[in-house]
């Protein structure tokens, strides 16, 4: 019996201690005062404190602003989880694999080069204004470029080669430039727009050229107005649709004191981190093909002239209308006389 009782006793202990399930039907609800007690006994325990705080609920504050009165915003893990997991990793592996891709090209195909030998004679492709615009819009893109990566992947990639205290500088200085050279890439891709839009719109040549790939795989020739259609899809969707939608988005975290929300500036932050890792992305391809990817292409952007047989055999059709509109005046040297210093 002796063992019996003690055992009855350990029973009932234990239902007291664990809130007395057993005696639930007779025990009135917690009060106020006893939820209290409970809170200053257990602080690092509190459940229905934590729930309230992380509801997202405007409590009070002496802080005057949008969201002050939040403490927790749970939205915060969920961006973060989204920024660090998937954002980073696929847009990591897109961008390494652009690169190889590129390489592979290279090495298989060679830079395209001319089936013919140049003649020396020079026509106007690019005006200054319009070369001034693009070398803006490029220079603070790829400085952008740089900066961002830096920020997105440094922590994972330079980190453990710089070590804290020089990363921390380098990452600062990234933020910074990144922050002041934004919006003057916005700038200067509006410009671009406005001066190319009317060379970028359809055509029915188009078409032959979406059919032959424009001829990168073959060689074959595929004619073309003053930008083919591989080059009006650059700029409908790497300038004007994903250029503006990184400035835009980069202009909401740039500018924060215009009262956008917390849930609104992750979104915005995660529109920028995307859209910018695709346009950066399919920059590399851009980049390539208009430096060491084409024989002469660098020297439309470089002097604004190239050589009439780059202008046939790549754009054919914009090279006839130029010549009725404006014929080349060649010097000795073979140079246009608008073109000599």
């Amino acid at each position: 019996m002796t063992v019996l009782k003690r055992l009855l006793w350990m029973v009932l202990t234990l239902c007291a201690l664990a809130g007395g399930p057993v005696f639930a039907a007779d025990t009135p609800p917690a009060t106020a005062a006893d939820q209290a007690l409970r809170q200053q006994s257990q602080p690092l325990n509190n459940a229905p404190v934590w729930r309230e705080v992380r509801s997202g609920e405007q409590h009070y504050t002496t802080v005057q602003g949008v969201e002050t009165g939040v403490l927790i915003q749970s939205g915060g893990q969920t961006w973060r989880a989204l920024r660090n997991g998937p954002v980073m990793l696929y847009g990591g592996v897109a961008f390494c694999a652009m690169l190889v891709l590129l390489a592979v090209f290279f090495k298989l195909r060679g830079p395209i080069r001319l089936s013919e030998a140049k003649t020396g004679r020079m026509i106007q492709r690019f005006n200054t204004m319009e070369r001034m615009s693009h070398w803006a819009m490029a220079i603070s893109f790829c400085v952008l470029m740089v900066s961002g990566l830096v920020m997105l992947f440094g922590k994972h990639v330079l980190l453990p080669v710089f070590g804290y205290s020089l990363f921390a500088t380098v990452a600062l200085v990234c933020k910074n430039i990144h922050n002041f050279v934004g919006p003057v890439f916005i700038l200067s891709v509006l410009l671009f727009i406005v001066l190319f839009v009317k060379d970028n719109v359809w055509q029915a040549i188009d078409a032959l050229w979406i059919r032959k790939a424009g001829g990168l795989l073959t060689g074959e020739h595929v004619p073309s107005h003053r930008f083919n259609f591989g080059e009006k899809t650059w700029f409908w969707l790497g300038v004007v649709f994903l250029s503006l939608t990184v400035g835009a988005s980069g202009l909401v975290l740039n500018f924060p004191n215009f009262e956008q929300g917390r849930a609104v500036m992750q979104i915005a932050n995660i529109v920028h981190l995307i859209g910018g890792l695709i346009v950066m992305t399919l920059s590399l391809a851009h980049i390539y093909i208009g430096s060491i990817g084409m024989e002469g292409a660098l020297d439309g952007m470089k002097t604004g002239y190239v050589d009439e047989t780059w202008a046939k055999e790549h754009h054919e059709l914009w090279y006839d209308a130029a010549k009725k509109a404006q014929p080349a005046e060649t010097s000795a040297g073979g140079m246009p006389a608008a073109a000599r210093v």
